[in-house]
Order: C-alpha cells, then structure tokens, then sequence
C-alpha cells in the first residue's frame, strides 16, 4: 500500500501551533514514526528530540513544495511497486511510505509488526540542496532507484521463503526492525549482501541509471572505489564473519570519523559497503535471478576464492 504523510506534514507547517499540529502528526502515525525516528534520528523521548522537529519546522519547504506540485510522486511510487512486486515475486504485504523526514537518511527500511516498509524523504529529491532542511538535492527521477532498493530490504527480511540471517533477527525481536540490535546481531556479511542485493535489485527494476547513482555516490567517489576495489575486497575478508556495531558504522554508515574508517593501514571511503557488497552479489544473481538471491542465505554469496585468499593472513 502507498502512504503519503507529505501533505499531513505541510498541513502542520500551515496549522496556527505548527508544533503542536506536529505532535499531532506523529501521534496519528506513531507506530510507523516512532520506528523511524528510532532507527536513523534519535528516540522520540530525547530530550533533543524538541530541538530536531523545531529545526525541520522553521526549514524552507519552497522546494519541497515545488516538487509535490509539480511532480506526480504518487504515480512514480505506484509504478515503482509494480515493477517490484513483479521482479522480487513479493509473497507478503508491504507499504511505502511517502514521508518528510527531519534530517538522517533519504530512505530507508522499517519493519514494523512483522509488516515490512520503505520509506522515502520527499525533501531529498527536489533537484537542489536546502541546507535547512538538509535536503540533499537529488533528482526526482531517482526515487524509483531508492523505493525499489527499500522494498528488497523487505523481502529479504520478511519473505516466508527468505533464509537470511536478518529475517532471523527480526523475527526474535518479534516482527521489528531495529538499526542498532540488527548491526551489533548480523554478521558483518550478512549485512553487506543485504546493501549489495539492494543495489542489484534496484538496477534490475530502475533502469537506466549511472552506476554510482544506484549506490547513493557522487561520481568522484565511485572512482575512488573503482580505484580501491583489489584492496577493498581483500581487507574485508578478516571482518565477514564478525559481528559488531561498530562495523556497520565502519563499512555501511555515513559521517563515520576517520579512525572509525583506518582499515588496513588506509582510510576506507565512507559507506564503502554498499560497493563490496555490490561486489559480493554479482555472481549469485547473475545465476540465480533477484528474486531467489533476495532470500539466498548469506554464505550462499561466498566467492570459492575466499580461503584461498585468507591463507597465510596474520592477524594480531
């Protein structure tokens, strides 16, 4: 089902106590914001959390509402869906979300009662930065890329024929998604496979993209990768199998500090997971198809040249 909370959100900028019009907002639609505030803000009961919905309140939405009106978002979203439902042979219900966020990701993935969502941030595609709402600028057209990249997350978490381990995690925290507990919980392959599956599946029902664009990159940085691809996919090798917060942050999160990113005796760019999990899933879907490599375990993915590479690798 599509849901678009954009004109709830505007109609509370309009209210005479845009505040208070606000917390009304979330309170008609808690189960779903509170989960999104969770896993990419902060927890709704900070006590920041005031000091983040008055800054996105007092933001300059000229931009966002330029693009609800002159873009036909829904239709977009719609579209998207079918394509998806299609290409990932969906067997469980899910939503998407049209949504203004406060800062934090432009998509991403929730589930919330077992039930799986995408969301998207409308205020992170009008086509230019808006340094107040902190809207990155990107294209209209790439909201296909980021609702069928959050919709294969769902599969992969809520399929009954999906065997990763993330469907695992979320079924014992009973049916919830949770940023935090899923990163510290999930091997570290698991958790590049499911970015790396992400990207190919949005590339088979988004076409017509630039690569880097498909993994959320400018394209300097994507070079960059390019570049380190031989030293990337060597260094991982020794973290695959661990598991830690700390190395969501270090391979999959931005604003990661350089210290966080000192791997190997290099800084790794930031968010450098998304390629080498990219780089990961390649064969299998090419064998197997999206579909089937969405709910492939994650050891499925292993590259028969991974012992041979681990051989004779110290570590301290």
């Amino acid at each position: 089902m599509l849901i678009n909370l954009a004109p709830d959100f505007l109609a509370a900028l309009d209210a005479a106590d845009p505040l208070e019009a606000y917390r009304r907002y979330l309170d008609d639609h808690l189960p779903v914001l509170s989960s999104y505030w969770h896993n990419y803000i902060i927890d709704l009961d900070s006590p920041h959390a005031e000091d983040v919905i008055r800054r996105a309140l007092h933001a300059d939405r000229r931009d966002l509402r330029a693009l609800m009106e002159g873009v036909d978002l829904a239709a977009i979203a719609e579209d998207t869906m079918r394509r998806c439902e299609e290409a990932y042979e969906m067997d469980r219900s899910f939503d998407v979300y049209l949504m203004v966020g406060v800062g934090g990701a432009n998509a991403g993935e929730l589930v919330v009662g077992g039930r799986g969502i995408a969301f998207v941030c409308l205020e992170h595609f009008t086509g230019r930065p808006n340094h107040e709402s902190l809207g990155l600028g990107l294209r209209p057209e790439l909201l296909s890329v980021w609702i069928a990249h959050e919709i294969a997350h769902t599969v992969r978490y809520t399929s009954g024929s999906s065997r990763s381990e993330l469907a695992r995690v979320i079924e014992e925290m009973n049916g919830a998604y949770d940023f935090w507990e899923t990163g510290s919980r999930a091997s570290l392959r698991e958790l590049l496979v499911n970015e790396g599956l992400a990207v190919s599946a949005s590339r088979a029902v988004a076409t017509g993209f630039e690569p880097w664009e498909y993994l959320g990159y400018l394209r300097r940085q994507y070079r960059r990768l390019r570049q380190l691809d031989a030293f990337l996919m060597h260094v991982v090798l020794a973290d695959l199998d661990r598991r830690g917060l700390g190395l969501r942050l270090r391979y999959l999160t931005g604003g990661a500090s350089a210290a966080q990113r000192l791997v190997g005796g290099k800084v790794i760019p930031e968010r450098s997971g998304y390629y080498v999990g990219a780089r990961m899933v390649e064969r299998l879907v090419a064998e197997r198809g999206i579909a089937a490599a969405l709910r492939a375990p994650a050891l499925e993915f292993a590259d028969e040249s991974e012992g041979d590479q681990t051989e004779g690798m110290q570590t301290a």
